[in-house]
C-alpha cells in the first residue's frame, strides 16, 4: 500500500505542483489511514470499504481531533482514492459518497487593537533584536502573512515606494499585499540599523529577517518570539503567530473592509474560509440593532 502513497505524493508534486508543506500534510494523514487499514486487517486497498473509512474517521474523533482536522484527513483520503481510480489501481472509490463532518464555527482567538499596541510596544527599540522583532510583528499584523510566508520573504519582495510586498503562499501562488505606514517605518528602521549587523555572517543575504547568526529565522523562532513578547506585554490570551493573522483579518472586517478584499490579502482560495472572520462582538451587534431597528 505504501508504494501507492509514494506514487500519489509524486503526482501531487510533479503534476499538481503543490507546496512542500501541503505534500507533507498529505503524507502524514495518509500514513495514519494506511496504518489503520493494516490493523483492520486489509490486505490491499481494493478491499477498503466505505465503512473502513467511516470507522477511521470515528477513531480520529475518539482521539480528540477537531472537525476541521478530521475533514482534512478525509479530504486527503478522497484525493488519494480518486488518484487510484484514475490510475486504474482501483475499480471503485469507497470514499466517493462520504461527507465531511459538520464543521462547527470556531471563532479564532484574536487580539484587541489595544493588545496589539501593547505587543508592539513591548519590543526594546534600543536593541538590535528588538528592532528586528518589532519589524516582524508590525509586518505580520499589517499584512496577515502566514509564518511560512514571512520566513521566506526576501529584501527585494518589499516595495517601500509602492507600499506593497510580494509573497509566495500556498500552492506556490504569488500575491501582492499592501504594507501599512507603520510597518514600512519599522521595516526600514530594521534594514538601516539592525540587519546590516545581522547580515555580516549571512550565507544568503537576500533573506529579509535574519537570526543573530545571520541565518533565515526558523518557524519555531517565530513562535518563541510571539510568546516572548506576549509575556512581556502581559497579554493573558494564548498567542501564536497565526493570532496576528486572525487579528489582521478581524480588525479589517470590523472597520468596514469588504470580504473579497480580505480574502485576496489573506490568499484564501475559497471565500468561505475568510467568512470565519465575520464574527461580530455582542456590543457592536447591540449597537447596530439599536441604530437600525424601527423599534429599538
Amino acid at each position: 500500500m505504501q508504494e501507492f502513497v509514494e506514487s500519489f505524493l509524486n503526482y501531487l508534486a510533479v503534476e499538481r505542483s503543490l507546496s512542500k508543506n501541503t505534500i507533507i500534510s498529505y503524507k502524514r494523514d495518509l500514513r495514519k489511514y494506511i496504518g489503520y487499514l493494516k490493523n483492520c486487517p486489509i490486505n490491499s486497498l481494493s478491499e477498503s470499504s466505505r465503512k473502513n473509512i467511516s470507522d477511521f474517521m470515528f477513531t480520529l474523533k475518539d482521539k480528540g481531533l477537531s472537525a476541521s482536522s478530521i475533514s482534512r484527513n478525509l479530504a486527503a483520503i478522497k484525493v488519494f482514492h480518486r488518484f487510484l481510480l484514475r490510475e486504474r489501481i482501483l475499480k471503485t472509490d469507497p470514499s466517493g459518497l462520504l461527507e465531511s463532518p459538520k464543521l462547527w464555527k470556531k471563532i479564532p482567538d484574536v487580539l484587541s487593537i489595544e493588545e496589539v499596541e501593547d505587543l508592539l510596544r513591548s519590543c526594546d527599540l534600543h536593541q538590535m533584536q528588538g528592532l528586528r522583532d518589532r519589524a516582524i510583528l508590525e509586518l505580520m499584523y499589517a499584512t496577515g502573512l502566514r509564518v511560512s510566508e514571512a520566513v521566506n520573504l526576501k529584501v527585494q519582495d518589499v516595495n517601500f515606494d509602492a507600499g506593497f510586498l510580494r509573497c509566495i503562499g500556498k500552492g506556490s501562488k504569488e500575491r501582492i499585499v499592501p504594507l501599512g505606514r507603520q510597518a514600512i517605518i519599522s521595516v526600514k528602521r530594521y534594514l538601516e540599523k539592525a540587519r546590516p549587523k545581522l547580515a555580516k555572517n549571512a550565507s544568503d543575504d537576500s533573506i529579509l529577517f535574519l537570526s543573530r547568526l545571520g541565518k533565515r529565522i526558523s518557524r519555531q523562532s517565530f513562535w518563541k518570539l510571539v510568546k516572548y513578547y506576549a509575556r512581556r506585554a502581559r497579554i493573558k490570551k494564548e498567542l501564536k503567530p497565526h493570532t496576528l493573522r486572525h487579528s489582521f483579518a478581524t480588525h479589517l472586517l470590523s472597520r468596514g473592509a469588504d470580504l473579497r478584499s480580505v480574502q485576496e490579502m489573506l490568499g484564501h482560495a475559497d471565500i468561505s474560509t475568510t467568512q470565519i472572520y465575520t464574527h461580530i462582538d455582542k456590543n457592536r451587534l447591540k449597537a447596530i440593532h439599536q441604530k437600525y431597528h424601527p423599534r429599538p
